[in-house]
């Protein structure tokens, strides 16, 4: 074995880094291991129609119109406070018949249930008793007034005498008024008490059923009769809008059950205390009841405030109504076309509608929206 000297080191190393070169230039390119670069497709817009004639179509011009700020908040229906009256019973007792329930409607004096009570019994037998004692002492006055005349009996006697008779006359009124406080009869003595309607209207709330005990004062109303004939709309108005809410002012309501029917109130209140948790006041309207109003519905409440904003208004074709949602057609150029989603509002004199968000003064739209949805569709 021959020794390894600096030159056969050299030649070694020398045939190492070869074949190490070798090896590299065999690995694959860095270019084509790398990820293809990302490629964006577009998509066409759905809401870009393109016509063949576009100038079949005529176009119409969104008109300025200036009109009220307009509020609009939702409320419930809830009865007139001062038109809604407990039904009271003064003569506790047991409940012997209830002849009206929850939701009827009654008439002022109409029987709506009957107690029996000891009050009353007690009543009429202290009216009777004091009944009694007046008779009695009306004919000791008349007897003392004859004896005075023939001089039997003293000025002093005479006046006890007379006395007693005033004092038995109050103890009489004072029994009878009793009764008649308590519901009875005293023409018709009896422990029956009849609990009458105080006003006309519709039962809002019961608080009694047959055999229920009634503790008088103070127990809960038996009864809550309400005149509905004008009812109160609750709304809550948030505090960045209570500007547009004025004392006084008339507000159109619309119920969620008749949409299509507009009704008119009157602000009678705003609530001087915000809720702390939604930063909103109380707004009260009154409003006649035309019998269809129910409390406890919900109703959608608009305010006009005093300043004007400028809005735009198209005829009424060029709004079409689709999927929930109110469009008009807008040129865009060439022979295209874009769908844009407005808020249509009111309709306007002049089968014009006005169109609240969404749409300019001086845009272009389409004058007949249908017409242009079923041609476009058809290409």
């Amino acid at each position: 074995m021959k020794p390894i000297t600096r030159t056969n080191w050299l030649a070694a190393a020398s045939i190492a880094l070869s074949m190490t070169a070798g090896g590299c230039g065999d690995s694959s390119d860095p270019k084509a291991e790398a990820p293809p670069a990302a490629r964006v497709q577009t998509v066409d817009d759905r809401n870009v129609f393109e016509v063949a004639k576009p100038e079949e179509f005529a176009l119409a011009t969104a008109e300025p119109y200036l009109r009220a700020r307009q509020l609009r908040v939702t409320g419930t229906v809830v009865p007139d406070i001062a038109r809604s009256v407990p039904v009271v019973s003064l003569a506790a007792g047991r409940v012997v018949a209830v002849a009206a329930r929850l939701g009827d409607t009654v008439k002022k004096g109409q029987v709506l249930l009957r107690v029996e009570s000891a009050d009353l019994s007690g009543a009429f037998s202290d009216y009777r008793k004091a009944a009694a004692d007046e008779k009695l002492a009306r004919t000791q006055f008349e007897r003392a007034k004859d004896l005075y005349e023939k001089g039997a009996i003293s000025m002093n006697d005479l006046e006890v005498a007379e006395d007693a008779d005033a004092k038995a006359k109050v103890d009489l009124e004072n029994t009878a008024e009793r009764i008649r406080v308590l519901g009875g009869d005293l023409d018709h003595p009896a422990a029956i008490v009849d609990i009458r309607a105080p006003i006309s209207g519709v039962i809002t709330d019961q608080q009694v059923t047959n055999a229920a005990g009634v503790a008088g004062l103070g127990s809960p109303n038996p009864f809550i009769v309400s005149d509905l004939s004008f009812v109160w709309i609750l709304c809550d108005v948030y505090e960045n809008d209570l500007h547009d809410v004025h004392f006084g002012e008339k507000s159109e309501i619309r119920l969620n059950a008749y949409p299509d029917r507009v009704f008119t109130g009157v602000i009678s209140n705003v609530g001087p205390v915000l809720d702390p948790n939604i930063r909103s006041a109380k707004v009260r309207v009154e409003v006649r009841n035309p019998g269809i109003m129910r409390p406890g519905m919900f109703v959608s409440a608009t305010f006009r405030g005093k300043s004007q904003e400028a809005q735009a208004s198209v005829p009424a074709t060029a709004i079409l109504h689709l999927h929930d949602a109110d469009w008009v057609y807008v040129p865009v150029e060439g022979r295209k076309f874009r769908r844009v989603q407005v808020v249509g509002g009111d309709m306007l004199p002049g089968n014009s509608q006005e169109v609240t968000k969404g749409l300019a003064a001086g845009q272009k739209v389409v004058a007949n929206a249908l017409e242009f949805q079923n041609t476009a569709e058809q290409q």
